[in-house]
């Protein structure tokens, strides 16, 4: 899984929170008014978790988001990594144990709010703390990349907003969920994850590998596997240099290729896309070669269903044929 868009590495800068005096009186007189009418209940687990429509958008996030912040997960059912992410952030909702509130939105039942937030490919995930909407990362991620934002963003909620989140009741709901069953390759992309948080980006690059060499339609690890050669290329490169030498050598087809490498690990999706595309254009064979497996390779890293992907596909038919 990867993030998109926003940055490779999933992590925001959430100290830009814009109008923060202004939010953050907001959320100290909400919870003010809360206190005096007795408090805030304890809720369930199964809470913690909600459907959130256009309709109901202000009362279950902005006016929530005075208390906790609440992460919204755009998603849609036709979206294949949607279902990878999706259970995912459910997972981490109750683990977080009231720290968040994540809040699931149909982009094809609220296609309103997916225009207000400027959505152009989904899982899209955004958070409000305090009625500021954040932006924090597009597309599927690794799980230790995600726990990375969230303690971001509760810190942030914590520092600058003092949002302490929700009282859980861990027995409100019966019976304690049952346990996810360990899957056959849990182990190997645990280790994964763990070696891209050290970032040892060759160790997880062998860790998703080593579940491919086995399941070679893997989605999560084919997913990781693209993210964690991607950041492997990028690391130790000079942005400025590289950018200067594809500017320089529009031509040189490995300064191109690693461009739109930096292109889209800095959110550029579109630009590395068009970039490889041309060279694709203006080229023949090694060279044309090499420029059209890395693009591929970069579809990998968005995800076959991102319209962003599916023009760019169409494009490089055009020059191709």
């Amino acid at each position: 899984m990867q993030p998109r868009n926003i940055s490779m590495s999933g992590v925001v800068d959430l100290a830009a929170v814009k109008a923060a005096g202004e939010a953050k009186a907001k959320a100290e007189q909400a919870r003010a008014e809360a206190a005096r009418q007795g408090g805030s209940a304890a809720v369930p687990p199964s809470a913690l978790v909600i459907d959130v429509d256009e309709a109901g958008f202000e009362h279950e996030v902005i006016q929530r988001s005075a208390e906790v912040p609440v992460v919204l997960d755009f998603w849609a059912e036709w979206c294949e990594p949607c279902k990878q992410l999706g259970p995912l952030l459910e997972r981490l909702a109750v683990e977080y144990n009231g720290r968040f509130l994540l809040a699931k939105i149909d982009v094809d039942a609220n296609q309103m709010l997916m225009q207000q937030f400027g959505i152009q490919g989904i899982p899209a995930v955004f958070a409000v703390v305090a009625g500021q909407a954040l932006p924090l990362f597009q597309g599927a991620a690794p799980e230790a990349q995600i726990r990375q934002t969230l303690d971001q963003l509760i810190q942030v909620g914590e520092e600058r907003f003092g949002l302490t989140g929700l009282t859980v009741d861990g027995d409100a709901d019966g019976a304690a969920p049952a346990q996810r069953p360990a899957g056959p390759y849990d182990g190997l992309l645990e280790a994964a994850m763990s070696a891209l948080d050290a970032g040892d980006l060759a160790g997880a690059v062998q860790a998703y590998k080593n579940v491919l060499a086995d399941d070679p339609a893997h989605p999560e690890a084919k997913l990781g596997l693209a993210q964690a050669e991607l950041l492997s290329r990028v690391q130790g490169l000079d942005p400025q240099a590289v950018r200067k030498n594809a500017a320089d050598k529009p031509d040189d087809v490995a300064a191109q290729i690693a461009a739109a490498d930096l292109d889209l690990v800095g959110g550029h999706v579109q630009d590395a896309f068009g970039r490889l595309i041309e060279t694709v254009r203006r080229t023949a064979g090694e060279d044309r070669d090499a420029a059209r497996v890395r693009l591929l390779e970069l579809f990998e890293v968005i995800g076959g269903d991102d319209p962003r992907v599916t023009a760019a596909r169409q494009a490089l038919a055009r020059v191709l044929f």
